[in-house]
């Protein structure tokens, strides 16, 4: 009934963006979640070529195009595509799946019969809206497209200072949900613990991308504290990414490399069995560079809380966003709050348990895949 009632009022949909599957990430995710629970029939993507790409497409409920390189920009060459690519599939609307760049090329798409244009926002353009130049361009993008969307209120207040303020008042959030299907209690967490040789010992785990502003290390500082305490408690760091070099030094130089265990990259398909393994969940990330490289939302805590983990997060962003702080988890700021919030939580398996269960009935009430969808659908109806 619900997929009928998207058909009626959805337009037929371009989606251009440069953050889609088989590319991993918490963007790529949210933008491939939109696309595949928009109506069949409505979408078509135009995305840069991928590793993996065409095994993945065939896979696919809808057509995407490829563009020949890894990453699109405004240029004459891709908005010509994009708009060859809306007038043979028909389409009267279009998604950026970020806001900048790809929505400056709006106004050639307005030309070639696209009525409906919204843009997502991220993390990144947080980053855009502080420096002068690209300021100016995201306010471009602002008066073109009919809505932005930001994924939470400190978002919404760093962009709309760039934006104009009719712009600004078109402003909606949109956040992205989980897939309460894959990512829940029982998802394969026992098997990930006998493969990996790690019955019985109290897991924290972290998945994300290995970048500084994801707090690895700071976990890692924190392990010595949390060994003392809890002897037996595995550090599972899951992901990829050029902070891991220097992340397995850290662990070697602080002696505790034989309790901190690096995964390695992890296709989606695996990802919620590893969060099933662990006790807690933990991605204590961090603003850097002067509030330009800063965390979006933080789709993992989510994911964790939908598997009914404890979560420790940071104060970067939007993170806070996506934990009840004291309820399904905590938000921290420091080596040793790390460490204190973690052993408590190892120690207390009850209370660990009952912040479990806090956040995944928050996210079965307020960050189901299928919300970001309809919200979607209504914009563009």
């Amino acid at each position: 009934m619900r997929r009928a009632l998207y058909t009626r009022a959805v337009r037929r949909t371009l989606i251009v963006t440069n953050d889609f599957p088989p590319r991993q990430g918490g963007i790529q995710s949210f933008v491939h979640a939109l696309a595949t629970r928009l109506p069949e029939g409505m979408v078509t993507v135009y995305a840069p070529a991928w590793k993996g790409a065409a095994e993945f497409d065939a896979r696919q409920p809808f057509p995407v195009i490829r563009h020949p390189t890894s990453l699109m920009l405004p240029v004459p060459s891709v908005s010509r595509r994009a708009v060859a690519i809306a007038r043979e599939h028909g389409c009267d609307a279009v998604v950026f799946g970020a806001a900048a760049p790809l929505g400056l090329i709006t106004p050639a798409l307005r030309r070639a019969g696209v009525r409906r244009a919204v843009a997502l926002t991220h993390g990144h353009e947080a980053g855009w809206a502080a420096l002068p130049g690209a300021r100016g361009l995201l306010r471009r993008i602002g008066d073109e497209v009919d809505v932005v969307t930001y994924l939470g209120e400190y978002f919404r207040v760093r962009l709309a200072r760039a934006l104009s303020a009719e712009a600004a008042k078109r402003m909606v959030r949109l956040a992205p949900g989980v897939d309460v299907t894959s990512f829940r209690p029982g998802a394969g967490g026992q098997a990930v613990r006998d493969r990996l040789g790690l019955a019985g010992r109290p897991i924290v785990a972290c998945v994300s991308r290995m970048v500084p502003r994801k707090g690895q290390d700071t976990l890692i500082k924190a392990w010595p504290q949390v060994r003392a305490e809890v002897s037996d408690a595995l550090l599972l760091l899951v992901g990829d990414g050029p902070y891991a070099p220097a992340l397995k030094r850290l662990a070697q130089r602080l002696g505790v490399d034989d309790d901190v265990l690096f995964t390695g990259s992890a296709p989606w398909s695996d990802l919620p069995g590893y969060y099933d393994a662990a006790d807690v969940f933990a991605m204590p990330c961090r603003t850097r560079r002067a509030g330009l490289d800063v965390e979006g939302l933080g789709i993992v805590y989510l994911e964790a809380s939908a598997t009914g983990l404890p979560v420790i997060g940071g104060d970067s962003g939007g993170a806070p966003d996506a934990i009840l702080d004291g309820e399904s988890g905590y938000v921290v700021h420091d080596v040793p709050g790390v460490a204190a919030r973690i052993t408590g939580l190892l120690k207390d398996p009850a209370k660990a348990r009952a912040m479990g269960e806090n956040g995944l009935a928050w996210v079965d009430r307020e960050w189901r895949e299928d919300l970001p969808a309809g919200r979607l659908s209504a914009l563009l109806g």
